[in-house]
């Protein structure tokens, strides 16, 4: 494995990273912004959001989509200025996180489900895992109307969609697995199923290789696996705080960039500040969507 390569940090909690025109875009939870950076370290703030931002992606037209989390909406960046895109809260039923946008300019985004933080601090983190409230997944479509996608998913994350469009992939953090579904017509998802169980792993963000497997952020092993369909895992690299999301990028997308944070505890991840981009370099360029 190559060694690791610190790219960014001073940064708090930050998510949703995406690899678009020549940048890795990502939330930074806690300072309420989207920035974007390149490969040299050069980085930019794109916008401000007052909801804390998440999930990123973009329409056909090149606009900006961010995930409003706290207020649980998906936001537009417009020439003028964020606008709402859709709201989601019938059918979040807590905080809103990860998102993947499809060619079509379609948004799937997932919310927690439940008080992720209060469970931990009230329960072992087993009991937690074993038992909680489950979540639906939303889809947006390009004219802002909201859809139930699908349902009963135990904390949907991080989510991938191959490039012949056809299957989407998300991760469900406290279930410990990967699960996929069909896309359909209009974006309908079905023939849910199983695409690998991840025991003792808390999958996070993920992305999707050229050979069809996937990079796992998994912040409870403090680790990114490479795994394939089945669950096979094909390669771990260790990091030093826990892994919340990675994303392929470079201009041969066979940089990995590994999103790190000691904690992802607002008062914690606020005032430490410990959140870093580091990279590694791989055999396997990135795919897919995001």
């Amino acid at each position: 494995m190559n060694p690791l390569e610190l790219l960014l940090d001073d940064l708090t909690f930050i998510e949703g990273p995406r690899w678009h025109e020549g940048r890795l875009w990502f939330s930074d939870f806690f300072d309420h912004v989207v920035k974007a950076v390149d490969m040299d370290g050069n980085v930019e703030t794109i916008v401000e959001v007052a909801g804390r931002p998440s999930g990123l992606g973009w329409l056909p037209d090149g606009r900006l989509l961010v995930v409003s989390m706290d207020d649980r909406r998906l936001l537009r960046l417009d020439p003028t200025g964020l606008a709402l895109h859709g709201d989601l809260n019938g059918i979040a039923t807590f905080h809103c996180n990860d998102m993947v946008v499809d060619a079509a300019g379609r948004a799937y985004v997932g919310n927690f489900g439940f008080d992720l933080d209060h469970f931990y601090a009230t329960r072992p983190r087993d009991e937690v895992f074993a038992d909680h409230p489950t979540a639906v997944l939303a889809r947006v479509d390009p004219d802002g109307s909201v859809h139930a996608a699908a349902s009963e998913l135990s904390f949907p994350n991080g989510t991938v969609i191959t490039p012949d469009r056809r299957t989407l992939i998300i991760a469900e953090t406290v279930g410990s697995r990967l699960s996929a579904f069909d896309i359909g017509a209009g974006g309908a998802l079905a023939n849910r199923r199983t695409w690998a169980e991840l025991p003792g792993m808390a999958p996070d963000g993920i992305c999707l290789d050229a050979a069809g497997q996937i990079w796992v952020a998994d912040p409870h092993g403090s680790q990114c696996v490479l795994v394939a369909a089945g669950g096979a895992i094909i390669d771990t690299i260790p990091t030093d705080r826990p892994c919340y999301a990675c994303m392929l990028g470079g201009d041969d997308r066979r940089t990995l960039c590994l999103l790190v944070a000691p904690s992802s505890l607002p008062d914690i991840a606020a005032a430490k500040r410990g959140g870093q981009i580091v990279t590694t370099r791989v055999a396997t360029p990135g795919a897919g969507f995001p």
